[in-house]
């Protein structure tokens, strides 16, 4: 039966400056363990620590560029383009640009703090 989410659950970013993250559908906005999406808007300059998230991540930039560092790679991900990056690969979010980033971020299964692995 279809669900309408009528609006989203803002969720504590990690990170400096703050970031705002909007979950639509997920653990805490639709109590929904297998999928995950949000939206993430990001201001010039932050980042947050690595992490090794034991789910996938699908990321469309919407406006602005969001930087995506790997043990072996920096992509920067401009709107209008994506990412992907798997489970249990090390990654790092930024939105190092002027204009910082907004984007769309849908994890499977769903983002969880308890999943993430950030570094101390």
């Amino acid at each position: 039966m279809p669900r309408l989410i009528n609006s989203p659950t803002r969720i504590h970013a990690h990170g400096e400056p703050p970031k705002v993250i909007e979950e639509y559908i997920g653990r805490v906005n639709s109590q929904t363990a297998e999928v995950s999406v949000a939206r993430m808007v990001s201001p010039s300059g932050w980042s947050e620590p690595g992490q090794t998230p034991e789910f996938a991540e699908y990321t469309l930039v919407l406006r602005g560029s969001l930087r995506v560092e790997t043990r072996g790679e920096t992509f920067d991900v401009a709107a209008g383009q994506a990412i992907i990056t798997d489970a249990g690969e090390w990654i790092r979010y930024s939105s190092p640009g002027v204009e910082g980033a907004e984007y769309v971020a849908v994890c499977l299964p769903a983002f969880s703090p308890t999943t993430v692995h950030r570094d101390e």
